[in-house]
């Protein structure tokens, strides 16, 4: 028969082993919680900016880019309203931005990658392609890295 002290060794060494079950089972909970969250402000993220492409001012801008028949012309355009100050070049702008941001958001953990290529995907691309002549005009890859960095990735995506 034990005797006391290894009596209360025993009970408080069941003890330990059932808060230590108890602690591994809260952090895998917590992690849980954690990553859902994180998941559902990304959707959150998400929603908000794929939302934006079709709010008013960024139909504007579409159909204002669309009225161009090349790149050329659009990089034309831009130069031409920009040097003038019209209100054209703060519309043609915004198109520009969006991706810039979209961009910066996927570079720093604010949008998963995986995400903005089942949205967009090769028409990222396409856009990029429409507006490179005119960030060329504008400062070159420097003046719009994340949107150039995004549409590379992007790009090497699509072709895998």
């Amino acid at each position: 028969m034990p005797n006391w002290a290894e009596q209360v060794t025993a009970i408080a060494t069941a003890v330990l082993a059932i808060g230590a079950v108890g602690a591994i089972g809260a952090a895998v909970f917590a992690a849980q919680q954690v990553r859902e969250a994180r998941i559902g402000r990304e959707a959150e993220v998400a929603s908000e900016f794929f939302r934006r492409w079709s709010d008013d001012p960024m139909v504007e801008t579409r159909r204002l880019v669309a009225t161009f028949r090349s790149p050329d012309a659009l990089r034309d355009a831009l130069l031409r309203h920009t040097a003038a100050n019209d209100t054209e070049a703060y519309v043609l702008y915004r198109e520009l931005d969006y991706f810039e941001q979209l961009g910066a958001l996927e570079d720093h953990g604010g949008l998963h990658f995986g995400l903005i290529q089942r949205m967009l995907g090769r028409r990222l691309v396409d856009r990029y392609e429409l507006w490179a002549p005119s960030i060329e005009a504008i400062g070159g890859r420097d003046v719009y890295p994340m949107f150039t960095q995004l549409a590379e990735k992007m790009r090497a995506a699509t072709r895998a």
